[in-house]
């Protein structure tokens, strides 16, 4: 950017003597951002804020300073904190002086300034607006943390920190401010309660920048001492650090979280660092007092050979596929992962029929025959018509001739070796109606047998006791019971085997029926109790 467009026109880019001094901190809001200027940078020793607009990529309309600096520039007096309201509208800039201005980004109109003179007795170290425009929350060089009304820009409380701050960020949507001190701790204060919840040490350096994670659970910090720490906030520990070869001068974190962008000294690229606890089992345990971070080397921007580069490839594939097993524990009552639709509706499938059975077409009437017969006597009565009988069941009951089906097999087989995996699985495999037609076949009258019905039992047996696919089982036994209760009733040896089912459905039921109580107990207990 340029402080007079005309003039650096004029005499080029080499003999410009109007180019603006180097940017030291800027604040940006996308709210509002195609309407006007969404950006505000404060610049080395110069007084003047520019705006600046992203969609255009080029310098904003207006400079921001104050209006009785407006003809002759300061010396001493520059800009050194600013930020944008959440709404896009104000601007709020703090000077080296303690004094608080606010701007409006529209029109660029001065619209007022906070305290009688000035809001610090010393510089301002870093500006920040809540996220309703509430509250403005100042620090000062001489160590207050003060709290302005926004639109009355009168002063609401005022804190005391143990250190000069060397500056703050604001995490809005959690109300937690983030402050970094000149003795190169950091503490979080909760804005609403307006009181130092957190206090981190560790870093030996200056503290050059702070990045709050998506959810407000992790604050990221970069110093002097070339490390990048990560401090999760509710346990109040550090959970991650490392040493990069060179300091990291800005930091900020992506809106989904997944990656962290840094700025380092003395290079002019923007790293990106991805979150691994997104993709893979990362412990976030606190990490010892004496423990000692590795070097990461950044990568650079040469070319790789692709061969590294594959075999790179098969290694990460290779650590991140993991097969999940079919039942965690053996004392565990797990469930299948098939969909609702495939057993929940199988006791429903008779009135699911009726709904989805089409309506008949009108019949045509039988046309009336042209002599009317009589039955013969006397006298003369007509014969009345037959009526046809159409309730005889069209269903044929093949009984010894009807073909055995993949899942009849396997029962039969499953009655020798006792191992019913493979019609599980089959039965698995079909659809509600599928289902209905293959425990229809068991039954001696639909081409089945009595020994076939008994391994079909015990096959519900062997997942009760196995305590998997315990909603298939329910399922599939409240079905068959649904079909073949009459045959139960009148089979000994199938009554047998019923009665021992019951048992063990009661036995597991109670035990599944008292942990839930367990746990709806526990939720009540601290939804109602005056914790």
């Amino acid at each position: 950017g340029s402080i007079n467009k005309t003039k650096s026109k004029k005499k080029g880019l080499k003999l410009d003597t109007m180019a603006l001094p180097p940017i030291t901190v800027f604040a940006s809001e996308v709210a509002h951002q195609s309407d006007w200027d969404g950006i505000v940078a404060c610049h080395q020793g110069y007084i003047t804020c520019t705006t600046w607009n992203y969609q255009k990529t080029s310098m904003g309309a207006h400079k921001l300073r104050p209006e009785e600096f407006s003809k002759h520039k300061p010396i001493d007096i520059y800009a050194t904190a600013v930020d944008i309201s959440s709404c896009g509208n104000f601007a709020v800039i703090g000077l080296s002086t303690g004094r608080v201005d606010v701007y409006n980004m529209q029109s660029g109109i001065h619209r007022g300034c906070y305290g009688k003179e000035r809001a610090h007795d010393g510089a301002i170290r870093g500006v920040a607006v809540d996220g309703l425009n509430q509250l403005i929350i100042t620090a000062g060089s001489e160590g207050l943390i003060k709290f302005w009304k926004f639109k009355t820009k009168d002063l609401v409380f005022s804190t005391e920190l143990s250190s000069p701050p060397s500056g703050i960020l604001l995490h809005r949507d959690s109300g937690i401010l983030g402050i970094a001190f000149d003795d190169f701790s950091i503490s979080v204060l909760d804005i609403e309660t307006r009181k130092i919840v957190r206090t981190f040490s560790g870093h030996h350096g200056w503290i050059n920048d702070m990045a709050f994670s998506p959810d407000g659970r992790w604050l990221i910090t970069s110093s002097m001492d070339c490390t990048i720490k990560t401090w999760d906030l509710p346990s109040g520990c550090l959970i991650d650090c490392f040493l990069v070869d060179s300091a990291a001068v800005s930091l900020t974190m992506s809106p989904t979280g997944d990656f962290l962008a840094s700025a380092h000294v003395d290079d002019l690229g923007i790293y990106l660092w991805s979150n691994r606890s997104l993709y893979s089992l990362v412990s976030l345990r606190p990490l010892p007092s004496d423990y000692e971070p590795s070097v990461v080397t950044r990568l650079s921007t040469c070319p790789v050979q692709d061969v590294d580069m594959a075999g790179d490839e098969e290694t990460c594939d290779e650590m991140i596929e993991y097969v999940s097993p079919e039942q965690l524990g053996e004392q565990l009552v797990t469930l299948s992962a098939l969909p609702e639709s495939r057993w929940k509706n199988l006791l429903s499938l008779d009135v699911i029929k009726k709904k989805n059975k089409p309506r008949e077409p009108p019949k045509v009437p039988k046309s009336a025959p042209f002599f009317i017969p009589t039955v013969p006597g006397l006298i003369p009565r007509y014969i009345a018509p037959e009526e046809e009988n159409d309730t005889q069941s069209k269903v044929v009951n093949l009984g010894i001739l009807a073909q055995k089906s993949d899942f009849y097999i396997h029962l039969e087989e499953a009655l020798s070796t006792n191992e019913y995996t493979a019609p599980l699985n089959l039965l698995k495999s079909l659809g509600p109606s599928n289902i209905e037609i293959e425990l229809r076949g068991l039954a001696p009258e639909g081409g089945g047998s009595m020994e076939v019905m008994l391994s079909f039992l015990r096959m519900i047996g062997m997942m009760l006791n196995k305590k998997y696919n315990f909603e298939l089982a329910q399922a599939y036994l409240a079905l068959f019971l649904k079909l073949h209760l009459k045959i139960l009733s009148s089979e000994p040896n199938l009554l047998e085997e019923v009665s021992r089912l019951s048992t063990q459905l009661e036995e597991t039921w109670i035990h599944l029926q008292t942990l839930f109580n367990q746990s709806l107990c526990v939720l009540t207990y601290m939804k109602s109790a005056l914790l």
